[in-house]
C-alpha cells in the first residue's frame, strides 16, 4: 500500500494585512509603476507632444521623427527622471493603499456584502489609495511636462526645479493636482476594479485549470492578460483629462474651462491611440511586475473572490426550497 501524500504548505514571508504586508506592497507597487513608466518615456513624451502642438506633431511616426532630428534620443527620454521619481512614490501609494483600503472596507462590509458588491468596493478602494498617491505624483508630474513640452527647456530635474520654485512659486507644482485627480482616479478605479473582474473570468472562462493548480508561470501569464485588457479600458476612460493636464502644465496661466473650449470635443481625444498603445502595455507590465515581485518576496497572494461558504449554504437552501 502506498504512502499518502500531504500537500506541501506554502510558506510565506509575512502575515496578510499584516504590516509587512502592506509595506512589501508598497515597495512591489514602488518598483512596478516606477519602472515600467520611465520605460514607455519616449512614448509619453510623443503622446504629450501631440496634445500641446499638434500642428508640429502631427502623427505617431512624426512626432518621433522630428522630436529625434531636434536632439536625437536624449531628446527621446526627456523628462524620465521625474518620471521615476514621481511614478515610484505614486505606485508605492497606489498599490498598498489599494490593498489597504480594500481590506478595510471588507471589513466594514462584511464578508458576504464584500463579496456581493465586490465592485463597488474595488471602486471605491482604488479611489481613496489614488486620491493620496496623486499629491506625492502631481510635483513631478508638473515638471516632467514642463521639461517635455517647453522647447529648450532643461533635461535635469535638479535644475528644473529649483527654477520652477524660483520663478512661479510652490503652487505651480500642484496647479495640476485637480485636473491630475480627474485623470488618475477614473484611470485607477478602472484599473483595479477591471483588472480584478477580467481575472477572475479568466480563472472560470478560459483557464483549463483552477488557479491552485496552475504554475506561477501560469498565473503571471493571465496577470500581465488581465492587466493588459483593464489598460486598454482605463486609457480611453482617462485620456480626455490626461490631455488637459498636459496643456495645463505647459500653458500655466491657462484654465481647464479655456483649454477645453480651445480643444474642443475632437481635441481632447488627440493622442488616444498611442495613450491606448501605452497605457495597454504599461498597465500589463505593471501587474506582471507587481505580482512577480509577490512571488518573489513569498508573500501571501489570495485567489480573486471567491463566494463565501455562509453564502454558498444560503444559495443552496434557496435552491433546495424551490
Amino acid at each position: 500500500m502506498g504512502k499518502l501524500e500531504l500537500p506541501v504548505r506554502e510558506e510565506f514571508s509575512c502575515k496578510i494585512h499584516s504590516n509587512k504586508f502592506f509595506i512589501l506592497c508598497g515597495v512591489g507597487g514602488m518598483v512596478a509603476c516606477g519602472t515600467t513608466h520611465t520605460f514607455v518615456t519616449p512614448l509619453d513624451l510623443i503622446k504629450c507632444r501631440i496634445q500641446v502642438d499638434p500642428a508640429k506633431y502631427k502623427s505617431i511616426f512624426t512626432g518621433f521623427v522630428v522630436s529625434f532630428k531636434e536632439g536625437g534620443f536624449p531628446n527621446l527620454v526627456k523628462g524620465w527622471a521625474p518620471t521615476l521619481f514621481g511614478y515610484s512614490m505614486q505606485g508605492a501609494g497606489k498599490f498598498a493603499g489599494y490593498e489597504y483600503f480594500k481590506y478595510r472596507y471588507s471589513n466594514i462590509v462584511g464578508e458576504e456584502k464584500a463579496y456581493i458588491y465586490r465592485t463597488s468596493l474595488y471602486l471605491a478602494a482604488a479611489a481613496s489609495a489614488e486620491f493620496i498617491a496623486d499629491i506625492f505624483l502631481a510635483p513631478m508630474e508638473a515638471v516632467k511636462v514642463r521639461m517635455q513640452t517647453t522647447p529648450g527647456y532643461t533635461s535635469q530635474l535638479r535644475k528644473a526645479m529649483p527654477h520652477m520654485l524660483a520663478t512661479e512659486g510652490i503652487g505651480t507644482f500642484y496647479k495640476g493636482l485637480t485636473p491630475l485627480w480627474s485623470r488618475q482616479i477614473p484611470y485607477t478605479m478602472m484599473k483595479f476594479a477591471s483588472f480584478e473582474r477580467v481575472l477572475e473570468l479568466l480563472y472560470k472562462n478560459v483557464s483549463p485549470k483552477p488557479r491552485e493548480k496552475c504554475s506561477k508561470s501560469e498565473q503571471l501569464v493571465l496577470t500581465f492578460t488581465a492587466g493588459y485588457i483593464a489598460g486598454v479600458l482605463c486609457a480611453i476612460v482617462s485620456h480626455p483629462a490626461d490631455t488637459v493636464v498636459s496643456k495645463l502644465n505647459k500653458e500655466p496661466g491657462s484654465s481647464i474651462g479655456g483649454i477645453l473650449k480651445d480643444l474642443g470635443f475632437v481635441g481632447i481625444w488627440r493622442g488616444l491611440v498611442l495613450r491606448i498603445i501605452m497605457i495597454g502595455t504599461l498597465t500589463g507590465l505593471q501587474w506582471f511586475v507587481y505580482d512577480a515581485f509577490k512571488v518573489y518576496t513569498k508573500m501571501p497572494r489570495p485567489p480573486p473572490a471567491e463566494m463565501p461558504l455562509s453564502l454558498r449554504m444560503k444559495e443552496a437552501m434557496k435552491g433546495g426550497k424551490k
